[in-house]
């Protein structure tokens, strides 16, 4: 059987089902069906059946689709640890550690979870995405990964030599910062009672060191017990550059508080290295006191480059930000007044007829509250009695301290040669890039956070791996710029500055791809979202 179309002159051609046959040797045809009333699509469908083929029905109908997984994340994030290298730097090709590794790196950018969570996602029967597949993990065991976990804490010295040889060399600036987590349980070495950036006060912590890459780039980090202090921290860095990285000459650049004097002298300048890093308000004080640091010197300019005989060979760059120095002055008159309104109302209380507050003690704790409160006992005269009670502020003290608003220098050993002013403060702001890292690592995108490990290795070898997934992070970064409205023109926002001292600003290009203010969906990214907002939905939700 099959379809014919009969010309009609003038009306359309008719449709015709129509069979062969033979008759006395002769082949001759007949009509068995009329079909020039069907629709053109069944047509089309009969004349296939009639050819073999299988109909189906049309639209969504035609497909069931059994199972979904997404794959445009994971091929983003995988693709980049590929044309980067990282596959080859954690290990050779065929090692199921260095995939399982590698799997774990990219999942903590895709998913952040623990390893039980991580396990379940790679493994084919509860896969959340298509990266265990893409890597050939097959079958996941939670054991494996803990075993994988092991195997990279040894392979550690030796990636992050890799790391160093690739992004840094001799003669570069290295950003060292610190930070710290806090850890679940009491069994790990490592976690021990400090000080607390994360607000736990009643946990246990760790305490780890990230060196990065003049760009911001991590090159390498170090797990210390949770109540390291944090300069004691630099001595071990310093060893890392000069003997295992075997670099030639380093300026190291750290905040105020972990390059101090002590470092310096013990450390530092023992290795050969330079440095970059800041003055403590005492110290500053003590150069205005002393007549190296005069205020008219900015008078009509916001830095100057000064030398002080406290400080031989060594340069030292007194900034003034004139907006600091505002915002500063405003926080502070806004606390004293809070201040003052609650010691005025203790001194009603114990001033008045009826019920007053009486004693020394009683008194003192009220005082105490509020002084606690509001970090202005520095500032005020108290006079407490059984009695009594009176309170004046300390206007010297408050005048000595305004006239250090908005100052901060920075000093360093590098002569202005290799070095000028302006370089050398904005090398010093580039440790805000390490301050985004500890923020990614921590919180928004890579969540290191809880730590659920008890072994100290296992607990090193899990913060290296949220390392390397930074190290992952910060190339797609650079890749997926306007995407993430990142400013791209950093020349054209440095134009836009009318100093290294004033607030930084975006160029031109930066203003007008600047994101809408309306609604975004969740598959969408801003400067303020997180980098994970990239991803697609979860396999829950429809496209």
């Amino acid at each position: 059987m099959y379809i014919e179309a009969v010309p009609n002159r003038d009306s359309p051609p008719a449709i015709l089902l129509r069979e062969s046959y033979r008759e006395a040797g002769k082949v001759k045809k007949r009509t068995l069906l009329n079909l020039s009333d069907w629709p053109h699509e069944r047509i089309a469908g009969f004349k296939a059946l009639l050819k073999g083929g299988t109909v189906i029905p049309k639209d969504q109908d035609a497909i069931t689709i059994i199972r979904s997984l997404p794959h445009g994340h994971v091929d983003a994030a995988l693709g980049t640890a590929r044309k980067i290298g990282l596959d080859r730097l954690l290990g050779p090709d065929g090692n199921r550690c260095r995939d399982l590794v590698l799997a774990l790196v990219v999942s903590r950018i895709l998913d952040p979870g623990s390893k039980l969570a991580a396990a379940r996602a790679l493994s084919p029967d509860t896969a959340t995405s298509s990266l265990g597949e893409q890597l050939g993990l097959g079958l996941v065991d939670e054991n494996e990964l803990y075993s994988a976990l092991d195997w990279l804490a040894v392979r550690q010295p030796a990636i992050e030599a890799a790391l160093a040889k690739r992004h840094l060399s001799g003669g570069t600036l290295v950003l060292y910062d610190v930070s710290s987590s806090y850890l679940e349980g009491r069994c790990c070495p490592l976690a021990q009672f400090g000080y607390s950036r994360d607000g736990k006060h009643g946990k246990r912590q760790i305490v780890y060191g990230l060196l990065c890459a003049r760009d911001g780039c991590p090159v390498a980090i170090e797990v210390f017990a949770g109540s390291t202090a944090d300069p004691t921290t630099l001595t071990r860095q310093v060893t890392k550059l000069k003997e295992r990285f075997a670099l030639d000459h380093v300026v190291l650049v750290g905040d105020r508080g972990m390059i101090t004097q002590a470092r310096i002298t013990e450390d530092i300048k023992a290795a050969g290295l330079d440095w970059i890093t800041a003055l403590r308000a005492p110290a500053i004080k003590a150069l205005l006191d002393g007549g190296a640091l005069q205020m008219s010197l900015f008078d009509d300019r916001d830095m100057a480059g000064i030398t002080s005989p406290e400080f031989p060979g060594e340069r030292l760059i007194v900034c003034r930000n004139r907006a600091l120095a505002a915002e500063r002055a405003r926080k502070r008159e806004d606390l004293l007044a809070a201040t003052e309104r609650d010691l005025a109302r203790i001194a009603t209380a114990v001033a008045r007829k009826r019920q007053p507050l009486r004693g020394k003690a009683k008194i003192g704790l009220e005082i105490g509250a509020v002084l606690g409160k509001h970090k202005m006992a520095k500032h005020f005269t108290l006079e407490i009695t059984d009695t009594r009670f009176s309170f004046a502020r300390k206007t010297d003290e408050i005048t000595v301290e305004a006239a250090l608003d908005g100052l901060y220098v920075v000093r360093t050993s590098l002569p202005a040669a290799a070095l000028d002013d302006t370089a050398t403060v904005r090398s010093y702001k580039s440790l805000s890039l390490v301050e985004r890292a500890f923020r990614c690592i921590k919180t928004v995108d890579l969540q290191i956070r809880p730590v659920y490990h008890w072994l100290a290795d296992r607990v090193r070898a899990h913060v290296f791996l949220c390392m390397l997934a930074y190290y992952l992070e910060w190339h797609m970064r650079q890749r997926l710029a306007p995407m993430l409205y990142d400013d791209t023109d950093k020349d054209a926002a440095e134009a836009q500055r009318s100093s290294i001292v004033a607030k930084a600003e975006r160029s031109p290009a930066a203003v007008i791809s600047k994101p809408p203010a309306e609604p975004r969906t969740a598959s969408q990214s801003t400067a303020s979202e997180p980098f994970s907002t990239i991803s697609p939905p979860s396999p829950e939700t429809p496209w």
